[in-house]
């Protein structure tokens, strides 16, 4: 392991990772309060002068892409759709060269509205969290009665070209963990692309239990008890997924359909992770699960110039660790919640 940073352009680590793919938070703020991510009263949102501008963002992502080598962009929260200048970031960001791959991660509600803006400013795709089809399990989940608003976004993004549209789902022992089959079925219906996403300990409550934790495994057993699913001949990379040809179903291209399973807990891919994180209050985090966090809004407002703020983002990713260390028995769960990291 080199005990030094090579003077290369990149955000690189000391284990030859690259990070490419950036994922930007818009907001802590959300307008659910799903019970694995928050309490019911909310949280203490970050002041409005500590949450970096419109601007702010462009002009890091900027940074990022131009002198940094990332060239995937994905937008996230908090929900990103309640941030007012949402569509003129992304159309400040697809204008950059060169130009980034668009994503954004939301929770749907109010996509049908804004997937056609989003669609023409540049977005490429979105992921939509959808872990319920049943609507009075929904509202109990996050605790508000929001399902219909979900299914709409989820047509809207469909209608705008925002595909393929990929769902996200996280089971939970003894509140939704019998609906894996269903889920996958309304996908395959529907063509969309499911994600099963092992719960991780990134609670606000900091309630996070590994031994109630729905498992990679448990969830494929739940799949295979009525869908055949084979090997995915297509290289996985550093994408986060590890995908299975569902047999007999393709997508709405005409297409073999996938589904996939987000191992993070008991299927790390901390070796092949390419990502790097931008708080919306201009933090840089080297993983998810970080403890600690590297400051560039103070420089930008400061007056740092582009290369000082590459610089500094390359030295925040060089210390990178090897791993989340989940299973670890010093492992300690960040003090920052999903919400206010970004997913």
């Amino acid at each position: 392991m080199p005990a030094s940073r090579p003077d290369v352009g990149g955000l690189i680590d000391r284990y030859g990772r690259a990070a490419t793919d950036l994922r930007v938070s818009l907001t802590d703020r959300c307008n659910l309060r799903c019970t694995y991510c928050m309490p019911a009263e909310g949280l203490p949102w970050l002041p409005s002068s500590e949450v970096l501008t419109d601007d702010e963002i462009v002009r890091l992502v900027g940074v990022a892409v131009r002198l940094l080598g990332v060239h995937e962009v994905r937008f996230t929260g908090g929900e990103p759709l309640i941030r007012p200048g949402l569509v003129g970031i992304v159309a400040a960001v697809a204008a950059l060269s060169p130009r980034p791959v668009l994503s954004l991660t939301t929770n749907g509600i109010g996509l049908d509205r804004l997937a056609a803006p989003l669609r023409a400013a540049g977005l490429d795709r979105v992921n939509v969290s959808l872990d319920t089809l049943d609507p009075t399990r929904f509202t109990e989940l996050t605790r508000r009665p929001r399902l219909p608003a979900v299914l709409a976004g989820l047509q809207g993004a469909v209608a705008a070209g925002l595909t393929p549209v990929k769902i996200n789902s996280v089971l939970m022992r003894g509140v939704n963990d019998g609906e894996a089959p269903a889920l996958l079925r309304f996908a395959l219906d529907h063509g969309y692309q499911l994600r099963f996403i092992e719960q991780m300990p990134l609670d606000a409550q900091h309630g996070w239990d590994r031994s109630t934790m729905i498992t990679a495994e448990e969830i494929l057993a739940a799949l295979q008890s009525e869908f055949a699913l084979l090997p995915d001949p297509v290289e996985r990379g550093g994408a986060p997924a590890e995908t299975w040809l569902v047999d007999g179903w393709t997508d709405a291209a005409g297409r073999p359909a996938r589904v996939g399973v987000i191992g993070s807990v008991t299927r790390p891919f901390c070796g092949d992770c390419d990502r790097t994180r931008l708080t919306a209050d201009g933090q840089v985090r080297a993983c998810l699960f970080a403890t600690e966090e590297s400051d560039l809004r103070t420089a930008l407002r400061s007056g740092a110039d582009d290369e000082e703020l590459a610089r500094r983002w390359r030295i925040a990713m060089w210390g990178k660790r090897a791993g989340h260390g989940i299973d670890d028995p010093s492992f300690l769960q960040p003090v920052r919640p999903m919400s206010a990291i970004g997913g």
